[in-house]
């Protein structure tokens, strides 16, 4: 009988896969032993493998590249890392190794540009795609990033009252980059019709004509196009790709300065071992679409940018936890207890019902089990009870005498931003330890504690005691 936890996954999945492999009953994370890391540093704790983020840069140039040189396309591919996905140095300083550009998106992120600059990971020629709404302090540290020689810095209007404050600031003969984000239509299900960042596809061409192109040293490079549920082989999609592409074509007519296409993010990264998504077809057809629009209205085509946030990060990291006690609520339902929060650590299971990779560190070689998993805290949100591919979860089974342990993993972008680091956490669970695991120059692993667990006195001091 084919019982045991290994035997499951091989019937289910194909695998190993590309940064999951098993030896010895026991779970590799991008060649990581993470029973090694467990035994040194103890659970819970979040690991970030750094390669990965460099890894996932190489491969969409690649794709991009590939795509470009089978269409014929005269444009360049530029790759923007959305830094609003994980803020943290060792994260932007492996994305810059790579010569990337950035797309920021509030006023603290042009004071991390700045230390950057002074600790040399960056220099002045780099893009620094300005999104989002901005209030007057962003705006006043766009001012300053411009006035220091940040002279590809490109502030990308969400609205038309960001135009003033720049030609009030600004003298006339001081060139300016600029850019317009586009207002989509969100999909049905929205409760919303139009997004609420950017500017209205019909306002879009009497605003360039009555704002921009009266003012001699401002400049529209660039056209920014994002929708929310990302990039997917949908009717939706292409329809509002195309939508783009058009409204490019009309703005460069007008607009000889008008260079660049900024398609956003939205790569998928994969959050279940049956996931599957063909990156090379979708990104040929984009090169490809762009390229035929273009040519059929004699303009020439675009510099195409990316802003990938998720994609870059996602799948660097892993959360990862002891399964504590096991409790039987009915004569059905067994409950993993894990020595942590799912909803503090992981916030967008319950806020967004995201589903992650979900596989046991340990144990392969165990009969397997039907669980819900459950976290510290006394809110009732605090479960995990189905993964992408199934509405159920199995792990090998519980056993008091010999712990089991768990791993989220692709859980590299948003949650710690989202969970508030270094702040309160609901029911004063801590935050986990967090390691770094890096490849040294003579190709060896590494390990280093990034931080601690939180402690007492940390969150006894926000609260004032």
């Amino acid at each position: 009988m084919r019982d045991k936890y290994a035997d499951l996954i091989d019937q289910t999945f194909d695998f190993p896969q590309n940064g999951f492999e098993v030896k010895n009953e026991e779970l590799y994370f991008h060649g990581v032993a993470l029973m090694d890391i467990i035994e040194q540093y103890g659970t819970p704790l979040k690991l970030t493998y750094l390669p990965r983020i460099s890894t996932q840069i190489k491969k969409a140039r690649k794709w991009f590249d590939a795509a470009m040189r089978k269409h014929q396309y005269a444009g360049r591919y530029y790759y923007s890392y959305c830094t609003k996905s994980n803020h943290f140095s060792f994260v932007l300083k492996e994305v810059l190794k790579n010569k990337t550009q950035l797309e920021i998106s509030s006023a603290f992120d042009i004071s991390i540009i700045q230390k950057l600059h002074k600790q040399q990971k960056l220099d002045k020629d780099i893009f620094i795609i300005c999104n989002g709404y901005k209030p007057e302090n962003y705006l006043d540290g766009i001012r300053q990033l411009i006035n220091d020689g940040f002279h590809n810095t490109i502030t990308i209007f969400d609205n038309v009252h960001e135009l003033d404050y720049l030609s009030n600031h600004f003298s006339e003969t001081q060139p300016l980059k600029v850019g317009i984000r586009i207002a989509t239509e969100e999909e049905p299900r929205f409760l919303f019709y139009t997004s609420r960042l950017g500017i209205r596809y019909k306002k879009i061409i009497s605003f360039y004509k009555e704002k921009i192109a009266t003012q001699p040293n401002i400049k529209l490079t660039m056209l920014h196009f994002f929708i929310n549920t990302g990039i997917k082989d949908t009717a939706y999609y292409w329809n509002e790709l195309s939508k783009a592409i058009n409204l490019y074509v009309e703005l460069r007519k007008l607009a000889p300065e008008l260079k660049y296409l900024n398609i956003g993010g939205g790569l998928p990264i994969r959050t279940s071992l049956s996931f599957d998504y063909d990156y090379e077809y979708m990104i040929d057809e984009i090169v490809g679409q762009i390229k035929f629009i273009c040519e059929k209205n004699n303009v020439p085509t675009p510099d195409i940018i990316t802003e990938f946030g998720n994609f870059t990060v996602g799948e660097s990291a892993a959360n990862i936890y002891s399964i504590i006690n096991q409790k039987k609520q009915n004569d059905r339902e067994a409950w993993d207890m894990i020595n942590s929060s799912i909803l503090t650590t992981l916030p967008d299971i319950w806020a967004l019902n995201q589903r992650y990779v979900l596989l046991p560190i340990n144990h392969w070689d165990f009969p397997y089990e039907r669980v819900h998993l459950g976290g510290l805290t006394c809110d009732s949100e605090d479960f995990y009870s189905e993964e992408a591919h199934s509405k159920a979860i199995f792990l090998p089974r519980f056993e008091k005498e010999n712990p089991l342990h768990i791993g989220f993993f692709h859980t590299g972008a948003y949650q710690e931003a989202l969970a508030g680091y270094g702040g309160i956490q609901h029911c004063l669970i801590p935050a986990p330890k967090h390691v770094l695991v890096d490849i040294d120059e003579n190709g060896q692993l590494t390990t280093s504690l990034f931080s601690e667990e939180q402690n007492a006195d940390s969150m006894l001091n926000i609260l004032g005691f």
